[in-house]
């Protein structure tokens, strides 16, 4: 079983985050903050990881800190899951679409951190979720867990469509990028030897 656990404490947070790369989707999230937790719920369905989020967090003063641990958390996690890679796809990518939203999403698992996020939004906010704080995510996830990961918005207005599509697309990139292939499964997807 692909799995990992992280338990991050900080002056700032508290975060634990247990992912199992080979589920069916399950969820248990509580991080504090609401439209948060809705997009890891949508994580973890859409890319059949189990996961298990819970944060405690200084969202007294704002949802920084607990956004950007949390996503450190998984990276984490998550490189801890992945292992040597011997065997997985590599590579993923989706076209998404939701409503007024189309967002597409290309994921490399190079081990070579790189964000590329073209996402811009119409409001600061979306009920008291900053949202700004997706970037935040996606950097951390990206830096932490090895990700070359682009992601553009080719069109939408809404700000909830548009981050949960964005939440979703890298979702479904990530369920492809970490399935077995089947043709391949003794092998490193590179000619490096290494990832």
């Amino acid at each position: 079983m692909r799995s990992g656990k992280i338990e991050r404490k900080t002056a700032e947070t508290e975060i634990s985050v247990s992912l199992n790369l080979d589920g069916t989707g399950k969820y248990e999230i509580n991080t504090g903050v609401g439209f948060f937790d809705h997009m890891l719920e949508q994580l973890a369905r859409h890319s059949l990881i189990d996961l298990e989020v819970h944060a405690n967090g200084d969202t007294h003063i704002d949802d920084h800190h607990t956004v950007e641990d949390t996503g450190i958390a998984f990276g984490q996690a998550f490189t801890q899951a992945i292992s040597d890679k011997v065997g997985i796809n590599r590579y993923g990518w989706c076209l998404l679409p939701m409503d007024d939203t189309l967002i597409r999403t290309a994921l490399d698992l190079s081990s070579r951190p790189f964000l590329y996020l073209d996402i811009d939004m119409p409001t600061d906010k979306i009920g008291n979720f900053d949202t700004e704080l997706v970037r935040e995510f996606f950097q951390a996830v990206s830096t932490h867990g090895g990700i070359t990961l682009h992601m553009e918005k080719l069109h939408g207005y809404n700000s909830h469509h548009i981050a949960e599509a964005t939440f979703k697309s890298f979702a479904k990139s990530l369920r492809a990028a970490i399935q077995k292939d089947t043709r391949n499964l003794e092998a490193l997807p590179s000619t490096k030897g290494t990832l």
